[in-house]
C-alpha cells in the first residue's frame, strides 16, 4: 500500500506541475493576479507530493518490502539502516525522484521567499521551473518507477552496490544534486525574463542568491565526491578526469561565470545577453551530466544505467529544454541593450577575463568528455585522459588564478593597473618568498612546482591584502582600522574566503601530485617497510564478520624514529549477496598529510601486495573547496543580496515590455 501510495503521489505531482506550468503563465499574460498566485500553491503542493513520494520510497527500503523491484535491487535486510536510507539515491530510480524532489523543493522556495518579485517574473519564473519538473516527472512515471511491484515477491534483497555503502554517499549525491537542480531557477529565471522583457540589474539582484546557492552545493558535492573516490576505490587518487567527474566540472565553472557576471549586470547594468546566456548554459550542462550518467553512452564507476529507452527520453529533453531556450534567447536578444559601458581596465574588464577563462576552460573539458563519444559512435575508438587537460585545462585555470588578486583592486568603469600592482607588492613579493623556499627544499618533481605554489601563494596573500586595503590597517589608526574591518559587508569577505580557498587548494593539488611518494610491496608478518621516514610494520590479517559482509583486516604499525604513531587497519570486504568485494584504505592523517595504505590480493606463499602512499598537504586540496563554500555562505547572508535593486531608470531598461 506504501508503494501505491508513493505512486499515486508522484502522478499528483505531476498534475500540480503541469497546472503550474501553464495557469501562472496565463495569467501573466493577462495581468491577473489570482492566475498568477495558482502558481504558488501549485508549488507548495507539489513539493508535498513529491516529498511524499520520496518518504514513501525511503519507508519502504527501511521496512525492506522486497516486493517492489526497486528495494529487490538495491537492499538487503541486513544491511546497516543508514545504508538502507542512503540506497534510496544509490541507484538510477531513487536518484531521479530525489532529483525531481529537489526541484519541487526549489520551486516552492521562490513560492514562498520570492515577495520581492514582480507578481508576474515570479509566475513566470514559477512556471517554467514547472516544464522542467513535468518533463521529469514524466520520465520517472514512463521509464523509471521506482514503485514497480514483483510479480513474485523474493525473501531478500540482493543488496546494494558495495562500492555505495559507505558514509560519503549519504551526503555527496544530494549535495551534488542541490548544485545540479539548484541552477534550474537560474534558468527560470533567464527564461522568464526573456519572456516578460525585464533584464536589468533588479534582475541580476534577484537571481544572484539563487546562483550562489546552488554553486555552494555543487562546490561542497565536488569535493565530497571527490574526497569519497580518493579514500574508498583505493586507487589513491583525488581527481582521474572522469567523464562523470567532468560531468560535475562543467557546470561549477559555468556557475561561477555566471556568478561573476552576475555581479557586473547589478553593479554596472552590463553583460546583460551574456549572463541570460550563461543561466540557460549553466542549467543545460547540468542537464548534459544527467545525460551522460544516465544514458549508457560511457562508462564509469559513476553511471548509473544502460537503458537506450531512458537515453533516448533525456536526450529528447535535452533537445527540448536547451534547443528551445536558445531558440527563444536568439530571438530575443537582439532587441536587448548592452547598458553601462566601462574601459578594459577597469573591474568590469577584469570579470570579463575571468567569464572568458571560465568558460573556454569548460568548452575544453566539454571537448574532452564528448569527443570520445562522439568518435565512438563513427566506430573509432580512442580516450582523452589527464595529459590532454594538464596541457589545455592546466594553463587556462593557471591564468585565471594569477589574474583572481587584480579584479579587486581595480575600480569600476575605470581602473588603474599600476597602482592595482603596486597594492599587490607585497602579495607579490610573499609569493617570490615562497617559490624561493619550494626551490630550495624541493627534491624531485616538475620544475614548474615552486612556480605553483607560488601562484597559490599569491592567490592567498592577495585575498589578504583586498581586506587589508578595505580596512586601512597600513594608512589609518588600529582603532578606525578595525572598525572598518568589522563594517566590511559579509560579501567581501565572502569573496576573500572564496578566492583564498582556491589558493588553498592550489596548493594541495601542487604538493600531492609533485612529491607524493609511493610504495607497492608485498608483505608477509613482521616485514618492516620505510617510506617518507615512516617505518611500516605489518603486524598480520585477521577476520571478521560485519553486518551484511565478511572482512578481513590486515593491522600495520607505524613508527618515526622508533616512535610508534599509529596502528593503521585497511580491510578486503566480501560481499556474498552481490559477489563482490571491495578494498577500505586506512588513513593517518598527520597536520594536512596522510599516510594511505591500500590492499591488494595475497600471493600463494601467504604474501600480501600492499599500496602504501605519503600525501603530503593533501588535504588542502578538500579544504580549499570548504573555505570557497564558506565564503560563498557568507556572501549569501549578506543582507544586500536580500533585498531588491533599485530600480533602473527607464532608459537604462535592457528590453522594452514585449507585452
Amino acid at each position: 500500500m506504501i508503494a501505491e501510495s508513493g505512486h499515486y503521489a508522484l502522478v499528483l505531482a505531476l498534475a500540480l506541475a503541469l497546472i503550474q506550468s501553464t495557469v501562472p503563465m496565463l495569467g501573466a499574460a493577462q495581468r491577473d493576479v489570482a492566475l498568477m498566485n495558482v502558481g504558488r500553491s501549485a508549488a507548495l503542493a507539489q513539493l508535498l507530493f513529491a516529498g511524499l513520494s520520496f518518504i514513501a520510497l525511503i519507508t519502504l527500503h527501511v521496512t525492506s518490502d522486497f516486493s517492489v523491484a526497486n528495494v529487490f535491487e538495491n537492499s538487503h535486510s541486513m544491511k546497516p539502516l543508514l545504508y538502507k536510507i542512503t540506497g534510496v539515491w544509490g541507484n538510477h530510480e531513487g536518484s531521479m525522484l530525489l532529483w525531481v524532489s529537489i526541484l519541487a523543493l526549489f520551486g516552492a522556495m521562490v513560492a514562498a521567499f520570492g515577495n520581492n518579485l514582480p507578481p508576474s517574473l515570479r509566475a513566470r519564473v514559477l512556471s517554467v521551473q514547472a516544464w522542467v519538473a513535468s518533463a521529469f516527472y514524466l520520465f520517472i512515471l514512463t521509464t523509471s518507477n521506482p514503485f514497480a511491484r514483483l510479480a513474485t515477491p523474493p525473501i531478500e534483497g540482493r543488496d546494494l552496490n558495495p562500492v555505495l555503502q559507505d558514509i560519503g554517499l549519504a551526503v555527496h549525491p544530494p549535495m551534488l544534486y542541490l548544485g545540479y537542480v539548484g541552477f534550474s531557477i537560474s534558468f527560470s529565471f533567464a527564461i522568464a525574463a526573456l519572456l516578460e522583457g525585464r533584464i536589468d540589474a533588479a534582475w541580476a539582484r534577484w537571481v544572484r542568491p539563487w546562483t550562489l546557492m546552488a554553486w555552494i552545493f555543487l562546490t561542497l558535492g565536488i569535493a565530497m565526491g571527490s574526497y569519497w573516490a580518493y579514500y574508498e576505490l583505493g586507487w589513491g587518487g583525488w581527481w582521474f578526469w572522469d567523464p562523470v567527474e567532468n560531468a560535475s566540472l562543467m557546470p561549477w565553472l559555468a556557475g561561477t561565470a555566471l556568478l561573476h557576471s552576475a555581479v557586473v549586470m547589478e553593479k554596472r547594468n552590463a553583460l546583460k545577453v551574456w549572463t541570460i546566456l550563461l543561466s540557460i548554459l549553466t542549467f543545460s550542462l547540468s542537464l548534459l551530466g544527467t545525460f551522460l550518467v544516465r544514458s549508457g553512452v560511457i562508462t564509469s564507476v559513476h553511471a548509473f544505467a544502460s537503458d537506450p529507452t531512458r537515453g533516448v527520453f533525456i536526450l529528447g529533453i535535452l533537445v527540448l529544454f536547451i534547443g528551445g531556450s536558445l531558440t527563444l534567447f536568439a530571438g530575443r536578444a537582439t532587441a536587448l541593450k548592452q547598458g553601462g559601458l566601462f574601459a578594459p581596465i577597469s573591474r568590469e574588464g577584469a570579470l570579463v577575463l575571468n567569464n572568458l577563462l571560465l568558460t573556454v576552460s569548460c568548452a575544453t573539458v566539454l571537448f574532452g568528455t564528448l569527443y570520445p563519444v562522439i568518435m565512438e559512435a563513427l566506430d573509432f575508438k580512442l580516450s582523452v585522459g589527464a595529459p590532454f587537460y594538464n596541457l589545455t585545462f592546466g594553463p587556462l585555470f593557471a591564468l585565471l588564478l594569477l589574474m583572481v588578486p587584480f579584479g579587486p583592486m581595480l575600480a569600476w568603469k575605470r581602473g588603474d593597473l599600476v597602482a592595482a600592482m603596486q597594492r599587490l607588492l607585497a602579495a607579490g613579493v610573499t609569493a617570490l618568498v615562497a617559490i624561493a623556499i619550494a626551490w630550495a627544499w624541493a627534491r624531485g618533481g616538475s620544475a614548474l612546482a615552486p612556480l605553483g605554489i607560488g601562484l597559490g601563494v599569491f592567490v592567498i596573500s592577495g585575498a589578504v591584502v583586498d581586506l587589508v586595503e578595505r580596512s586601512g590597517i597600513a594608512r589609518v589608526p588600529f582603532k578606525t582600522a578595525l572598525h572598518r574591518t568589522r563594517g566590511l559587508p559579509r560579501s567581501v569577505w565572502g569573496t576573500a574566503f572564496a578566492h583564498a580557498g582556491l589558493g588553498v587548494a592550489l596548493l594541495g593539488i601542487v604538493c600531492e601530485t609533485t612529491w607524493n611518494s609511493e610504495l607497492i610491496s608485498t608483505l608477509r608478518p613482521g616485514d618492516i617497510r620505510n617510506l617518507a621516514g615512516y617505518q611500516i610494520k605489518f603486524d598480520g590479517m585477521t577476520q571478521r564478520q560485519g553486518p551484511n559482509f565478511a572482512e578481513v583486516v590486515s593491522t600495520f604499525v607505524i613508527s618515526e624514529n622508533g616512535r610508534q604513531l599509529a596502528v593503521m587497519t585497511p580491510s578486503k570486504r566480501s560481499f556474498a549477496t552481490r559477489g563482490m568485494s571491495t578494498t577500505e584504505a586506512a588513513l593517518m592523517t598527520r597536520g594536512v598529510s596522510q599516510l594511505y595504505v591500500s590492499l591488494g590480493d595475497t600471493t600463494a606463499d601467504g604474501g600480501l601486495a600492499v599500496r602504501i602512499y605519503h600525501k603530503p598537504l593533501v588535504l588542502l586540496i578538500w579544504f580549499g573547496p570548504v573555505l570557497m563554500a564558506f565564503g560563498g555562505l557568507l556572501s549569501l547572508s549578506d543582507r544586500r543580496l536580500r533585498v531588491g535593486a533599485p530600480q533602473p531608470a527607464r532608459g537604462l531598461r535592457g528590453l522594452q515590455a514585449a507585452e
